[in-house]
């Protein structure tokens, strides 16, 4: 399967891990890289050095392409896109900032950038800035989401009709008919996170992976807009903000009841109670624990099946 989205990673089919926090370290992303599609390592959980041993480590497990993606919100990223320099990482995903910010001293050294946004407005800002494609990730996705609430299904069409660059679907995609659909409507290839998140080689908690499983549809809510909107499992936590919310509480009373490290207690250690369990609505169509190369392969063998569906219609 060739298009512009294999022909600019070198990869062999139109499919990326996203680079989540405390999911996608270098187990995973190897994974998905040697399984043909492109793996991320998710520096937004990761220290300055901690990234570089991830970066080391992924290079001895796999010599297909992978990138690093970068959260802009985080701290250290200078830091970061320093080591990712220096540690030779060729693809570079950026999200939650700027794209002007970095995309021109990561091109110096040869590095291809994709920006992801959830708006139109952004994707031309991002093409502007030079990205070599963008990712736009509609309101269904898990975590860190835009403040639009734009659907996937609305949001592609609307992007390509403005975009020139190659073009990437992301939100609500976790089987071969989204990556189908998505396609369909205009995109060169699809970023997967919920379903990698019920992964082998996630880095995440079992216990987290097996809520992600138990998940059914509506079990998911998009809440703390006046910080960065986030799409969380309902738990005791969610509940709590939900109780939060009807004292009409200012952002710092927010930023208080947040706390710290509530994303890495809950996905990457477990706490189901009190954790921050970021996660896609399309935890509702997800129902195993895989390895990723076998996720990989499912979504390819569905993906052609639809595709003769779509010819035979």
């Amino acid at each position: 399967m060739q298009n512009r989205v294999t022909e600019l990673f070198n990869i062999q089919y139109p499919i990326i891990q996203a680079g989540m926090i405390w999911n996608s370290g270098w187990r995973l992303a190897s994974a998905v890289s040697n399984a043909g599609g492109l793996g991320l390592i998710g520096a937004g959980s990761m220290y300055p050095e901690i990234l570089r041993e991830h970066i080391l480590k992924c290079k001895k497990a796999t010599d297909k392409p992978f990138g690093v993606n970068v959260p802009m919100l985080y701290p250290d990223i200078d830091k970061i896109i320093d080591i990712i320099i220096e540690e030779g990482v060729k693809i570079v995903f950026t999200s939650a900032g700027n794209p002007k910010t970095y995309t021109s001293k990561l091109k110096e050294h040869g590095i291809t950038v994709v920006h992801v946004v959830s708006s139109v407005k952004f994707a031309l800002k991002a093409q502007e800035a030079g990205v070599d494609a963008v990712v736009a990730e509609g309101f269904e996705a898990g975590g860190h989401n835009g403040r639009e609430e734009t659907t996937t299904f609305t949001l592609i069409p609307m992007v390509k009709e403005q975009l020139d660059i190659p073009l990437i679907a992301a939100g609500g995609i976790a089987t071969g008919r989204g990556m189908m659909a998505a396609m369909v409507l205009g995109a060169d290839g699809v970023q997967v996170g919920s379903r990698f998140v019920a992964s082998e080689e996630a880095s995440s908690h079992r216990a987290f992976k097996q809520m992600v499983v138990d998940a059914k549809e509506g079990d998911t809510q998009l809440t703390l807009k006046e910080l960065a909107p986030v799409r969380m499992l309902k738990n005791k936590f969610f509940e709590s903000v939900m109780q939060l919310y009807t004292t009409n509480p200012t952002k710092e009373d927010l930023i208080k009841h947040l706390g710290r490290a509530r994303a890495k207690h809950g996905m990457f250690e477990g706490d189901l109670e009190e954790g921050e369990l970021e996660i896609g609505q399309i935890a509702g169509l997800i129902h195993d624990i895989k390895p990723a190369a076998q996720i990989l392969k499912d979504m390819i063998d569905e993906f052609d099946i639809a595709k003769k569906e779509v010819s035979d219609l």
